[in-house]
């Protein structure tokens, strides 16, 4: 039996960039050690505290079907936030509640795209842009951001491609490269969205993980409000990954065609984890710093390793929980030198080009372990670099 179009060909003509990710899986289920600085999961799990309050509100039976938009507490709860942290009247008829950011991501772009529609993304990109816009039936079109100018993006060449498109995609802070937008950046892209009409949809699950500068979100800006849905989500802020509890805010006509979408796919999430959630949202700030800490803390540690010698240079990294390396002087690819530092020293980081063109030559390094091992597998990728950009200088 053929299978749809649209399902065999979210990956495009290429591969889904996990590659290094897979071997390195490989790698340990045969016995042999890894350090994993790949994906964006915490060292540390879901606080108890939360768990707990998880697990109360699965006792008491909070078990059954859940308000597919999201249980009104918490629903009040996001608005409020994000009433507070951009300026902007929201309410909860702006909310509605997704299992996860993926899933935003994915109604967001149903919510502002038709079949055949193009949908600009950032490039480098999470790994999944490409494909959650082909899976809507839109046509994916990225947009460059250069590394010479620490990976912010270009309102100019944004608005070259802006003609006809439907939608913009943007992160900040930005996963893999770190970038936060700046306000020049920000209010650049701002322009481009209502000159050319374009939904702009804004991926903010980094936004308490900022080092350097001001998380700007687009819906904080003037006559942004009724053309922006913001992504929020749990998983970063709250370490919460596999709870998969985020949000979208949006036009509230957006919002109430967003429920029949839920509606007719995932029937919303399970109210034992909304429960968790809100109890989350309800710990405040200082827990959300607490949460956010170490990824600061292992930020400093690796642009200070990188300060010490020549050859490998770090991008900015103002937010998030990644280190982002430029490697080109050694001559190899990123994804050629990430396979070469897993096979000689059970290394894995994520080569650039799995997150787009932009980024090729260049390594994403996750800060997901502890501070110790972090210095120790940084120190050896950077003397595995010295090594390769010696042997091709000679």
């Amino acid at each position: 039996m053929q299978q749809s179009r649209r399902i065999s060909t979210l990956n495009g003509d290429g591969d889904d960039g996990w590659g290094l990710f897979i071997a390195a899986r490989k790698m340990i289920a045969e016995g042999h050690p890894v350090v994993e600085l790949t994906i964006g999961e915490h060292d540390v799990r879901t606080d108890p505290v939360i768990l707990d309050a998880m697990h109360a509100s699965a006792r008491a039976g909070n078990t059954g079907y859940a308000m597919i938009p999201g249980i009104d507490d918490l629903r009040d709860t996001v608005a409020a936030r994000v009433q507070d942290r951009s300026g902007q009247p929201t309410t909860r008829d702006n909310v509605m509640i997704t299992p996860g950011g993926q899933a935003a991501l994915f109604m967001a772009h149903h919510a502002a795209c038709d079949e055949g529609d193009r949908a600009l993304f950032i490039d480098p990109y999470y790994a999944t842009y490409p494909g959650t816009i082909r899976a809507v039936g839109a046509v994916p079109v990225a947009v460059k951001a250069r590394s010479s100018h620490g990976f912010q993006p270009d309102p100019e060449e944004i608005a070259k491609s802006a003609p006809g498109a439907r939608s913009l995609l943007i992160n900040s802070p930005n996963n893999p490269t770190g970038a936060v937008y700046g306000a020049e950046t920000m209010q650049g892209i701002a322009r481009v969205a209502q000159d050319h009409d374009l939904w702009l949809i804004s991926d903010e699950v980094y936004d308490t993980q900022v080092w350097d500068g001001t998380h700007i979100s687009p819906r904080s800006l003037p006559g942004m409000a009724d053309r922006v849905m913001q992504i929020g989500s749990l998983s970063k802020s709250h370490a919460m990954t596999g709870s998969r509890c985020g949000w979208i805010v949006a036009p509230e006509e957006v919002t109430a065609n967003l429920i029949q979408l839920a509606t007719n796919t995932n029937y919303g999430v399970a109210g034992f984890v909304q429960s968790a959630g809100l109890f989350a949202l309800e710990l405040g700030e200082e827990f959300e710093a607490r949460i956010a800490e170490p990824f600061r803390r292992r930020r400093g540690l690796v642009l200070d390793l990188v300060a010490g010698q020549q050859v490998v240079r770090a991008i900015p990294a103002q937010g998030a929980m990644y280190a982002m390396l430029d490697i080109r002087a050694t001559g190899l690819s990123g994804e050629a030198f990430a396979f070469a530092l897993l096979e000689k020293h059970r290394i894995a980081v994520m080569p650039g080009e799995s997150f787009g063109s932009a980024a090729a030559g260049h390594l994403r390094v996750a800060l997901t372990v502890e501070d110790e091992q972090l210095r120790t597998a940084v120190a050896t990728l950077l003397e595995f670099a010295a090594e390769l950009a010696e042997h091709a200088r000679n």
